[in-house]
């Protein structure tokens, strides 16, 4: 079996201004679970990216440890790629952005990943509004170590192994808003018309900007006493209905207006409640979104769209006052110009 995609392409496929096909901003085929809602996700970067007429060789894509973290494989198959250890991509994009900012940079993470060991990463990088696209794919679970609850799991529900969590969820994007990022937004992933678009308006922000993205695990959701599970389910029947066959092969997707609340059904039958904010929703009024949110979550909703952004950040390299040149482009002479300069400088601080 092979995870590399079919070099045939038919000759009459639609191209971008740049003169690019839509395959050519895809990756490897997934080896994710079938119907799992990352994929969605990376179908979406591939769509904005060829929306935008973004040179793939132009993007650096970096993530840590997880399935989230493995989605860079399938999508800008053309780009530069990093894969860090477990919750530490915050500090390669830091460390990748200070050497060359003409690059667009993509982190993707998970909600392990970023709410549990790299929480003090993702802080920090939110701190610096290092200028990139971060990316939580969040599903509650940490489903490439088979199911465990992550961070951002419900309080009561159950793990695979049994274990009942007592502990309250991190609201990551409540967390960004307080901490200063300069773009927060959350979707749902099978959401399309919404994501994309977010994705788009994300990469043409100059600064941090976060997107949380619920994305359902089709796989270790389904334990009994998880409110995800088939028990459960069965057990609230005149909720959401009898249902014994799922289709995992399905991919969900969904439409809805501003202003609705939408209930999802996923793969093992209960329902995601969503939330999207209205046109009239002012994005630019911090405490508004803190308390939008926390309004939703009273209310077992997720609050979806655009919820904070500011318009004129100052990102890292203008914090820090860097050259217009990228620093990895620099000469040797320039970087390093010699004993007299350097009694100079130095004499300038006496």
């Amino acid at each position: 079996m092979t995870y590399i995609r079919p070099t045939f392409r038919h000759p009459e496929l639609k191209q971008n201004k740049l003169g690019f096909t839509l395959r050519q901003y895809e990756g490897a085929l997934s080896t994710l679970c079938a119907g799992c809602g990352h994929d969605s996700i990376s179908a979406a970067i591939v769509e904005a990216c060829y929306d935008l007429n973004i040179e793939p060789h132009k993007v650096a894509k970096l993530s840590g440890i997880g399935c989230s973290s493995k989605t860079p494989t399938y999508f800008l198959s053309n780009s530069h790629g990093f894969n860090s250890v477990h919750g530490r991509m915050p500090s390669i994009a830091t460390g990748a952005n200070l050497a060359n900012k003409d690059l667009i940079y993509i982190g993707v993470s998970g909600d392990g990943d970023s709410a549990s060991i790299g929480l003090g990463q993702f802080v920090h990088v939110m701190r610096r509004n290092v200028n990139m696209i971060y990316i939580v794919m969040n599903n509650g679970v940490y489903g490439l170590t088979k199911g465990q609850d992550s961070a951002t799991a419900d309080v009561g529900s159950v793990s695979k192994a049994g274990s009942v969590n007592q502990l309250p969820p991190i609201d990551l994007a409540s967390l960004a808003i307080e901490l200063g990022a300069s773009f927060v937004a959350q979707s749902f992933s099978g959401d399309k018309e919404q994501l994309i678009p977010l994705i788009k308006a994300a990469i043409v922000h100059a600064g941090f900007a976060l997107i949380n993205v619920v994305s359902p695990c089709v796989t270790f959701n389904n334990n009994p006493g998880s409110t995800k599970s088939y028990q459960y389910v069965r057990e609230h029947a005149a909720t959401v209905g009898r249902m014994d066959y799922v289709p995992e092969m399905e991919t969900i997707t969904t439409q809805y207006r501003e202003g609705e609340v939408k209930d999802i059904i996923i793969h093992d039958g209960t329902a995601l409640r969503l939330h999207k904010i209205n046109k009239t929703w002012n994005p630019e009024d911090r405490l508004s979104a803190i308390s939008a949110l926390k309004k939703a979550e009273e209310k077992n909703e997720v609050l979806t769209g655009l919820l904070y952004i500011d318009r004129h950040p100052k990102e890292l390299h203008q914090i820090l006052n860097t050259v217009d040149q990228p620093l990895n482009q620099l000469s040797e002479e320039t970087l390093c110009p010699g004993n007299e300069r350097l009694q100079q400088i130095n004499a300038a601080f006496r």
